[in-house]
């Protein structure tokens, strides 16, 4: 009969030092792999950052001093006021008025105001953060030999007038503001749209459904949809909400005269069609993690089955569907190709007042100024991605403070 070999002494140790060696070898490349992944994160980070800090060569197309005698940086508010009033045409001067009162304007705007109106900045080079430190002497000597008139200055194009202040052509003058109301409306309508319709179909799909032909054939294809590209989602909210819907998402069916369906309303319940499969099956996965000990404790003192699911399966799934929530969010607030097709502005300067309002997003507005040829665009691009980043990373911390919150409750 034969019996089992078991390796002894030097046979041992030899078998015993290979499978160390193969275990440290394995370990090597699970290490590189998470080194080669944060080098990756890293260098898409490092050059973003890259191009939101630089040295930047301007001039300007007209002499302050046609319009003040005084620095314009020591000019006050009411002497500012009066530099627009007495230079801009009345046209001009009423509609920017009518967007926000003048008298109401910090000196901060109505400086940018005669800095973009009037004055009128001409970027002519930007150097990137790596070169500003690096090539410092070289762009100074550079400026001085090409840009005579020229302005030098390291600048940093996120700011908070930035982050404060509509779209213009003019990259110097340009913010994010509108394109963030934008976002945050999109997100918002998507989540409330989506998040309780998945719930409701990941609970009745693994509460409720049999196991049967039909039932399997929705949960294959719910699986399909969640890898399906987004340009098919865009192109199904321009057939339904944009087209088919017309009336509700224009908001003409409330009295609404001045719009289309191409709204933050029509855009928003694209994107929750879009997440909708990603939260139904993390939805199904934290409902099955739900130990059955609980169902059948529920069911024998005689609880139903809607019982048993409000009180105890769905409280004890709940943090696990946040955190589906949390993947959805992220996805639908970085996705562009179904914001074009469903009609997203690539320029507006006017915030969204509600969901029937033509509308901008951040990824759209990043998407606008990296096909621009100047590289003042490419630099206000930069900003917006660690606009978009933050944005995205505030979100996700909301809900999984959220989450962790409902964890302890239950």
């Amino acid at each position: 009969m034969n019996q089992n070999h078991y390796p002894k002494d030097d046979d041992f140790r030899r078998s015993l030092g290979g499978r160390y060696r193969t275990a440290n070898i394995w370990q090597g490349l699970f290490f590189s792999a998470l080194f080669i992944a944060l080098l990756s994160l890293l260098a898409l980070l490092y050059n973003v950052v890259d191009g939101v800090f630089g040295y930047v060569a301007y001039e300007y197309k007209k002499d302050p001093a046609l319009f003040t005698t005084k620095a314009l940086d020591d000019l006050n508010q009411q002497e500012l006021l009066e530099i627009l009033t007495t230079n801009l045409s009345q046209g001009a001067f009423t509609k920017l008025d009518n967007e926000k009162p003048m008298t109401k304007r910090s000196k901060s705007d109505l400086y940018t105001l005669v800095l973009e109106r009037l004055i009128q900045i001409d970027t002519k080079q930007t150097w990137s953060m790596t070169d500003s430190i690096f090539r410092a002497d070289e762009i100074k000597a550079e400026v001085a030999k090409e840009y005579p008139d020229a302005k030098l200055e390291f600048r940093s194009w996120l700011t908070p007038v930035f982050l404060t202040t509509p779209m213009s052509s003019k990259a110097e003058f340009a913010g994010v503001r509108t394109a963030i109301l934008g976002s945050l409306w999109m997100v918002g309508i998507a989540i409330l749209f989506a998040l309780p319709i998945g719930t409701c179909a990941a609970i009745y799909l693994q509460e409720y459904a049999s196991k049967n032909f039909l039932n399997r054939v929705i949960q294959t294809n719910i699986n399909n949809l969640a890898g399906v590209p987004s340009i098919v989602y865009g192109m199904l909210g321009l057939a339904i909400f944009v087209r088919a819907l017309e009336p509700f998402t224009s908001g003409s069916l409330f009295g609404v005269t001045d719009s289309n369906g191409r709204t933050i309303l029509s855009a928003g319940l694209t994107m929750g069609t879009l997440v909708l499969p990603l939260i139904i099956i993390n939805a199904q996965e934290a409902i099955k993690a739900v130990p059955d000990s609980l169902r059948q404790a529920a069911f024998g003192v005689g609880a139903t089955r809607w019982q048993t699911v409000w009180h105890h399966v769905l409280p004890n799934a709940l943090p696990g569907i946040l955190t589906g929530s949390i993947l959805a969010v992220s996805r639908a607030i970085g996705e562009t190709a179904p914001l074009i097709v469903v009609g997203a502005s690539t320029f507006i300067s006017i915030d969204p007042s509600g969901p029937f309002s033509k509308f901008t997003a951040l990824p759209i507005q990043i998407y606008q100024w990296t096909t621009r040829a100047q590289s003042e665009f490419h630099s206000i691009a930069a900003a917006a991605i660690i606009v978009l980043l933050i944005l995205l990373l505030t979100l996700n911390a909301s809900a999984i403070l959220l989450r962790n919150r409902v964890q302890r409750k239950y």
